[in-house]
């Protein structure tokens, strides 16, 4: 990658490589924090006992907070000029307008997506959820193959095997176990299948639309910021509707901000600004660091659920995600000096709006949330 390549490379005076290496750990600590604390905040909010938020209104609201943030960002590179940043937005977004349109196809899977994976973490162990939604990375690759005619080297193959036989061990041993029990007795409104089958489709969609996005934006020279606005305005418009379809009564009787408490907030707060923060330093971490950042992430979920959940961890279960965090790491690993790599131009746009995690078709952001949880 281009964007990752200038500040890790070699040569320099050894205070600029020093320099790099802790952008490099710093770059690490954010990716695992930012990746971890999302899916445990967002399963500690959604077991409490007590009033539930409407998940649907998160979503809405990270969008808008994204949007928003995103739209400052911009009047800064105009110097503050209203005049200039009224006319580039103009252009931009309605001139443009079949540039625009090109992202309401992702920006609709992207919001489904992210509401499938609050309905996943709600009815999964955050430990099982984090392993399970590594498919992503298999379905991304499948994907890329087949829509972008990419190549995977044997060892990405191997990989994507392991990934698969890893869910699979993990999927077995948590329905014979049966559902763990939550804090709060909160058993009864939770469904394993339920939760299975959005974190399936989930990844899925998020495969499809990671490959799709980067398919109808190779070569252009569009900023992440500007990406952002525009998938925002899809994102808030498809995520009000989705409100009004799913929710609309039970939001109209109780309101919007309904439930809405400090963590909430706080879980929003880290959908919106998280995967913007993870755009930011995501440049300086090479693909084998994200790998790891990816796999560590894995066991700081595991870890934290056992004290936060009361998570069981047994042998089967760590066999399975063992195999997980192998899986992840290899593919990680380069294959070639020119072997898979996006075209000039691309990547660092997609890397914006991949940790909203909304993802791209590659394990330098597939392993990450946002993100817009959910991507972004």
């Amino acid at each position: 990658m281009a964007a990752a390549e200038g500040p890790g490379s070699g040569g320099g005076s050894p205070g600029a490589a020093g320099g790099n290496r802790q952008l490099k750990y710093i770059s690490l600590a954010v990716l695992v924090v930012q990746n971890a604390s999302l899916i445990l905040s967002i399963r500690y909010v959604r077991t409490l006992p007590g009033d539930r938020f409407f998940a649907t209104t998160a979503v809405v609201m990270a969008e808008v907070l994204k949007g928003a943030t995103c739209l400052l960002l911009i009047l800064i590179q105009k110097k503050g000029n209203l005049k200039q940043f009224a006319s580039f937005l103009y252009d931009s977004v309605v001139v443009q307008y079949v540039d625009t349109l090109k992202l309401a196809v992702p920006s609709l899977i992207y919001t489904l997506q992210n509401n499938l994976q609050y309905v996943a973490i709600s009815n999964l162990p955050a430990a099982t959820f984090q392993v399970t939604y590594q498919l992503k990375i298999l379905t991304t690759a499948v994907f890329s193959v087949l829509m972008l005619r990419k190549s995977l080297s044997r060892l990405q193959w191997l990989s994507l095997v392991l990934l698969f036989a890893g869910v699979a061990i993990v999927q077995v041993e948590q329905q014979q176990a049966g559902s763990q029990p939550t804090p709060g007795g909160l058993e009864a409104q939770q469904s394993y299948p339920v939760g299975l089958a959005a974190v399936v489709v989930s990844c899925l969609s998020s495969g499809f639309a990671g490959v799709y996005f980067e398919k109808i934006l190779k070569g252009s020279a569009t900023s992440v910021w500007l990406r952002n606005v525009q998938l925002g305005i899809f994102g808030t418009l498809l995520g009000l509707l989705g409100l009004w379809s799913t929710e609309g009564p039970a939001v109209a009787q109780r309101g919007f901000f309904f439930g809405y408490t400090p963590l909430v907030w706080g879980v929003i707060l880290n959908q919106a600004f998280g995967g913007l923060l993870v755009a930011l330093v995501v440049k300086y971490a090479d693909n084998i660091l994200k790998g790891f950042a990816t796999s560590f992430s894995i066991v700081v979920s595991t870890v934290a659920s056992i004290y936060l959940f009361d998570f069981h961890l047994n042998l089967p279960f760590a066999l399975g995600a063992g195999l997980v965090i192998g899986a992840v790491y290899l593919y990680s690993l380069p294959k070639g000096p020119s072997a898979g790599r996006p075209s000039p131009g691309t990547d660092g746009q997609l890397l914006g709006h991949a940790a909203q995690c909304k993802e791209l078709p590659s394990v330098a952001t597939q392993g990450f949330l946002t993100k817009s949880v959910l991507v972004n």
